[in-house]
């Protein structure tokens, strides 16, 4: 999806930056959990896109970065604010359920 940013070597430190909330999918190609989740995930960027950035991290591809945040299981979602991880979610999850996160955080930047 165009508005999924594929994280790759040297993206993450814009990612950081961003002063809008991010929400990072930790995931690999064989991880059958993980390609149950993407549907999900992408509709909720097509949903929140603008609001909040949606990522996407290659656990294959940039090990240190999953290493860096502790993620020991995939998928694992991180949502980031200020460059600080302020939710973790770990394994699939039902779109309903996942869009209350988004949904807090935009409260949350409205308010401010």
């Amino acid at each position: 999806m165009n508005n999924i940013l594929h994280v790759q070597e040297g993206d993450w430190q814009a990612i950081e930056a961003r002063t809008q909330p991010a929400l990072v999918d930790f995931w690999a190609s064989w991880c059958g959990p993980c390609v149950v989740l993407t549907p999900t995930f992408e509709r909720l960027a097509a949903q929140y896109g603008n609001e909040i950035t949606f990522a996407k991290v290659n656990v294959d591809e940039l090990p240190a970065l999953a290493d860096r945040f502790g993620v020991r299981s995939i998928p694992t979602l991180l949502l980031f604010r200020n460059g600080e991880v302020v939710e973790r979610l770990v394994g699939v999850w039902p779109y309903e359920e996942l869009a209350r996160v988004p949904d807090r955080y935009i409260a949350v930047a409205v308010k401010k």
